[in-house]
């Protein structure tokens, strides 16, 4: 997963993933991604991607780690509209600082990557219907 987060190819990630965060930091990361967390088949690439997003938005990480886990998302099949119909959610869950600040990442990452905001959200539906 690291070399798909880090584009890389997985001999070089170790390397990669040091010159980020140090070589003790990344040898105990890495270790600790090869667990079955990541290949676990009870969960798709696009659940685990929109997991990462809503844990990375609730530890208030908007910065670079979030971008690459939104762009990760969209190649797992999260569409445009779904990084933003979750901010949403998440706002009355985890507050709307926390989530107003994911969702100015979410619209920058959108418009980088060609993507255009949602009008509307449609089919929503009321938590007391």
């Amino acid at each position: 997963m690291y070399a798909a987060i880090l584009g890389a190819p997985e001999d070089n990630v170790p390397e990669q993933l040091a010159a980020r965060v140090g070589t003790m930091f990344a040898d105990a990361a890495i270790a600790a991604a090869g667990g079955g967390s990541w290949s676990n088949p009870a969960l798709t690439d696009r659940d685990r991607s929109i997991a990462i997003i809503t844990a990375l938005t609730a530890q208030g990480v908007t910065d670079e780690r979030l971008r690459t886990h939104l762009t990760l998302a969209r190649r797992h099949g999260v569409n445009d509209a779904a990084p933003s119909a979750l901010m949403v959610l998440l706002a009355s869950y985890l507050g709307f600082p926390s989530a107003s600040q994911a969702m100015e990442t979410v619209t920058t990452t959108r418009s980088s990557a060609g993507g255009k905001p949602p009008a509307h959200a449609s089919g929503s539906t009321s938590p007391t219907s």
